[in-house]
């Protein structure tokens, strides 16, 4: 998605975040767990976002990262979005197959009083809404699922989302803690599901553990990684790691694909660019990388243009 408007650079960082995905319960239980600190800040410094902003984008770009895993194709994408009544208006991520997610907000910076348990408070950031689940696996119409937000927190609606929309019993988890001068300490996240065939003894131990975990921020705190996190939620039902996936906030706009849109948008807008005699600039929402273009560079995009 992109957005004119009169330029400003943003440097790449490299990444160093992962997923680790496992089996546990004999094959009754799959699981994933992810840390996300870079991706997480790599996104608050693109977008300088707020810290209440940066804990509601980072949640959902950590599940982005985590479900997108599980897409089949290579060119298969996951688009997880937010529309809320509350301040940041809406939250959208894009994540394909490779661990490679990208998102922003609407409103990049929203300052709150923190919730009655003294933490971030995305609920309210958010609001009541809906949360919108788009699969493009390359068929004619891509799979659409939407549930009503239930916190607004997001760990809790996409928990919601599996069982009304997948039919699948999940629990998933999403934490992002935040130090004082507005850096990301810990980001990351889990998502565990059951099988069909899940007996009343796994389920019954699976609750058991999750009940004895604070947050996924208290895990990442007290100096535990993803493989460490699962050994922690699937104690006692053999945890299998499967394979581990380095993931990052990594988006794919380029000059080339700006060029493309500027094309499509059709000769009356862009002989209107020209007529402003100025040059423009183009912003990528969802790495807020800005693409300039000069009158001549439109002239030519106008020749190519064929409406």
């Amino acid at each position: 998605m992109f957005q004119v408007n009169p330029v400003k650079r943003k440097t790449e960082e490299v990444m160093s975040d992962y997923i680790v995905r496992a089996m546990a319960g004999d094959g009754q239980i799959r699981a994933f767990a992810a840390t996300t600190r870079e991706m997480v800040e790599t996104a608050k410094t693109n977008h300088s976002l707020s810290p209440v902003v940066t804990a509601a984008l980072g949640r959902l770009l950590t599940a982005g990262a985590m479900m997108g895993i599980t897409l089949k194709g290579e060119k298969d994408l996951l688009t997880l979005q937010v529309k809320g009544e509350g301040p940041v208006k809406g939250l959208t991520v894009t994540a394909d197959s490779k661990g490679n997610v990208k998102g922003y907000a609407v409103v990049p910076v929203v300052n709150l009083p923190p919730s009655p348990l003294g933490k971030l408070d995305v609920g309210a950031a958010i609001g009541p809404g809906v949360l919108h689940v788009l699969k493009d696996l390359g068929m004619k119409e891509p799979y659409s699922g939407q549930t009503v937000l239930q916190t607004s927190e997001i760990a809790e609606d996409l928990t919601y989302y599996f069982a009304v929309s997948e039919q699948v019993p999940t629990s998933v988890g999403l934490g992002v803690l935040m130090n004082r001068d507005n850096t990301v300490k810990e980001a990351g996240g889990f998502i565990i599901q059951l099988m069909p065939f899940a007996s009343d003894e796994v389920i019954d131990k699976l609750e058991e553990n999750l009940q004895k975990v604070a947050s996924v921020t208290s895990i990442l705190e007290a100096g535990h990684n993803p493989k460490e996190m699962l050994e922690i939620l699937l104690e006692g039902l053999n945890p299998e790691i499967q394979e581990t996936i380095p993931c990052q906030f990594f988006c794919n706009c380029t000059k080339e694909r700006v060029e493309k849109a500027i094309i499509s948008i059709g000769k009356k807008d862009i002989v209107s660019m020209i007529e402003e005699d100025k040059d423009i600039e183009v912003n990528c929402h969802f790495c807020n990388k800005n693409y300039q273009f000069t009158t001549d560079e439109l002239n030519i995009l106008l020749q190519k243009s064929k409406r």
